[in-house]
């Protein structure tokens, strides 16, 4: 998952959204098929109701009503969405309860494996056509939905992280070899900007789950400047976060910050979907804006820019050793309630037919290599790279266990609003590491 949550809301009131996605799930289960169809995408008139649960509002809940609209017109049954950023708190307080939603967009794979490992999660091995999934998706991203050599999960859509976002208009210094050379080039081009611009626009407000995107900072940093190995050994909780590869790459995160658009205070205040509105500011606030592929929808949405307004290059080296690697994250979906219903729509949403309805919709990549609609050379670009890259990597923070996600949003809140405890944040990091691991 890539998108988080509300700061404000509580775990209770969590707990009243999963109670509402329960009632839905039921309805389903009490709604069986009037002719008895398949499961399968395929199947004929199923009726009912099937209940989903996603991080998606605004127009990437559009576009997933989209996705499903043909699917409820074949089977006859109807989708109950509830779009949340709070997801996390949902889905692990709807586990220890019982009441979950049938479907859910996954938080990321480590929590996945807890969801399975608990029980909750049902197996998709014999839901659908797993020869045509696995043959047609990246290899790393089908391993990530599996845990004891069962399928739990299915990618639906996929991004690339750590790309610099740019305004064609602004800037025109071409791609940088290093990431010292970015610093260079964004610094030119703001002091001819003139005014309050800065390199950096940043955003890290997201309710609930504010600081996430100073998570793909650090994640990209770290597989930047010290390699897969450490990111690797870091995720699973085996390299220390006040260890130097892991410090370093939060104090690179506070030069960043040193030079956005507004200072911390402003980072801290604006939703990660407003991040590259200064882009396209009169006069713009920012050079570069460093964010997945999704943000393109929200730069024409929020910041008025448009196609061909826009370009991006890829996170630039820092360790010639590490030349060409690529973190990305993806829509990782999974089934609390194997109801006829969504074992069918699960089935569906595998398919390349499904997802090439959100990509011609713009905004998105699919998991699929078959899906090929893309409504622009950006998105053709990112797709291109994230086939082509030769290390890739998934987003970190995803893949470990929910309460060292958790406390790594706060840290890069509390140490975006205070650099000088540092040391003490990491400590801090290291104590839930070791709990949170089992350690």
């Amino acid at each position: 998952m890539r998108h988080r949550a509300t700061y404000g809301a509580t775990r209770a009131g969590a707990f009243l959204v999963a109670v509402a996605l329960v009632g839905a799930a039921c309805s389903s289960a009490a709604s069986p098929s009037p002719g008895g169809g398949s499961p399968g995408a395929s199947g004929g008139q199923l009726g009912g109701v099937v209940s989903v649960i996603g991080t998606w509002t605004g127009t990437e809940q559009e576009s997933f009503l989209a996705m499903v609209k043909p699917w409820e017109d074949k089977t006859g049954a109807k989708v109950q969405y509830t779009g949340t950023r709070n997801i996390n708190a949902v889905l692990s307080t709807g586990v220890q309860s019982g009441l979950l939603p049938d479907l859910a967009g996954l938080p990321g794979p480590g929590q996945m494996v807890e969801y399975a490992k608990a029980g909750a999660l049902k197996p998709l091995d014999d839901v659908i056509d797993v020869n045509a999934y696995s043959s047609n998706t990246a290899p790393g991203l089908v391993a990530l939905g599996k845990t004891d050599s069962k399928l739990y999960g299915i990618f639906i859509k996929a991004d690339i992280k750590g790309l610099f976002w740019y305004n064609t208009n602004v800037y025109k210094g071409g791609v940088p070899t290093s990431y010292d050379g970015l610093l260079s080039a964004g610094k030119r081009a703001a002091d001819g900007i003139g005014g309050d611009a800065k390199t950096f626009c940043a955003g890290l407000e997201s309710g609930a789950a504010s600081g996430w995107p100073g998570t793909d900072w650090i994640e990209g940093f770290v597989l930047h400047q010290s390699g897969p190995d450490v990111y690797d050994k870091w995720l699973a909780g085996q390299q220390k976060w006040s260890s130097p590869e892991i410090k370093q790459a939060f104090q690179a995160f506070g030069n960043v910050i040193d030079n956005t658009y507004g200072g911390a205070k402003n980072a801290l205040a604006t939703n990660f979907v407003a991040t590259g509105d200064k882009l396209f500011s009169t006069p713009p606030g920012c050079v570069f804006v460093n964010h997945a592929t999704f943000i393109t929808d929200a730069f024409k949405k929020t910041g008025g820019a448009k196609d061909g307004q826009f370009d991006f290059f890829p996170f630039p080296d820092v360790n010639p050793s590490f030349a060409g690697a690529v973190e990305g994250s993806g829509d990782l979906f999974g089934m609390f309630n194997d109801t006829p219903q969504a074992k069918s729509l699960i089935a569906y949403l595998a398919t390349p037919e499904a997802q090439a309805i959100w990509v011609g919709r713009g905004g998105a990549l699919s998991a699929n290599k078959l899906v090929t609609n893309y409504t622009s050379d950006i998105l053709k670009k990112a797709a291109a790279a994230l086939v082509g890259a030769q290390i890739f990597r998934f987003d970190a923070s995803d893949n470990m266990p929910q309460a060292m996600n958790d406390a790594f949003w706060k840290a890069i809140v509390d140490y975006t609003r205070d650099q000088s405890k540092l040391d003490s944040i990491l400590e801090t990091l290291d104590s839930v590491q070791t709990s949170s691991y089992g350690g």
